[in-house]
């Protein structure tokens, strides 16, 4: 079997795995209030590449973490990752009626619904990291919870967001475009690689950095090939409304580099990404797979 075919089989596995693991962590359909737990399924499951939970398994499987930890390591991220989903395509966000090729949630229920469904998702996502015996230690397991809630909140993505909704119209430095993806798409990318690893040990200070470099690489590069599919791929391949970005007069990579010094810039991204990773050698191979995922997808 070829590296590439066995990623892929590999892949395969942890989506499936997390797709199990999602439904069972996620209340049921049928429980009070039904509405509510039903539209927190429809946000959650039957959708997406699963980045996030990659990359957890990938770290974890890095320094041999239990494989039940890791399950909910990475249902806690994709929780978080999902009401992020929901609220962006919300009218006072992103006003979008596509996701992940279906209706977006306040257009499937309504506002009200979508509202509650991230709300709920955020504590469920909490709920699911600290909750079971899975084979963290205590000091493991309160490293995960912050390192989770300072990457979701204003620090992090919510703020990435908020940075995004004020700048719309307005010309920004690649400095500050930068910040902005960094806290918005990429504090999730980079805790997902963070949880990984503490699911199974503290990382050592030279572990904790080349982690550190990788996941900042790659969560860049994602939001720079985002910027690129954006611009240039349609609708039905990416699963949700293309060319947005640039008819709300959004700054993006794309906007200020142009294309081809956007599809270089991800390219040099992925380089760092597997440079950081040499400390590791071929242990890594997963992580460096997951980065080549990242810069090379089509949607």
């Amino acid at each position: 079997m070829t590296s590439q075919s066995d990623f892929g089989a590999w892949m395969k596995q942890v989506q499936a795995r997390m797709e199990d693991a999602l439904a069972a962590f996620l209340p049921a359909p049928v429980e009070t209030p039904a509405r509510l737990h039903e539209a927190m399924r429809y946000a959650v499951l039957d959708g997406g590449k699963r980045v996030r939970p990659l990359l957890v398994f990938a770290a974890g499987d890095l320094f041999g973490a239990a494989p039940e930890m890791l399950e909910r390591a990475a249902a806690a991220v994709e929780m978080i990752h999902a009401y992020s989903l929901v609220h962006d395509d919300m009218p006072c966000m992103d006003d979008d009626a596509l996701r992940r090729g279906k209706p977006t949630v306040h257009v499937k229920y309504d506002e009200a619904t979508a509202l509650l469904v991230g709300d709920a998702l955020q504590s469920q996502a909490f709920l699911v990291l600290t909750d079971g015996e899975a084979g963290a230690a205590e000091a493991n397991r309160l490293a995960m919870v912050r390192e989770l809630a300072h990457a979701s909140g204003s620090l992090g993505m919510c703020g990435g967001q908020a940075i995004d909704l004020a700048s719309v119209g307005l010309p920004l430095a690649l400095d500050e475009l930068e910040r902005m993806h960094r806290m918005k798409t990429g504090a999730l990318l980079r805790v997902s690689v963070v949880l990984g690893a503490l699911a199974a040990k503290l990382p050592s200070t030279a572990e904790a950095a080349a982690l550190d470099a990788y996941a900042k690489a790659v969560g860049l590069a994602f939001q720079v090939v985002d910027d690129v599919l954006d611009a240039t791929a349609d609708s039905s391949t990416l699963g949700k409304t293309a060319g947005k970005d640039a008819a709300d007069n959004k700054p993006t990579y794309v906007s200020i580099l142009g294309l081809d010094r956007s599809q270089a810039l991800a390219e040099r991204l992925r380089r760092d990404a597997h440079e950081a990773l040499a400390p590791f050698g071929d242990k890594a191979r997963r992580l460096r797979d997951i980065a080549d995922l990242v810069v090379q997808r089509k949607a």
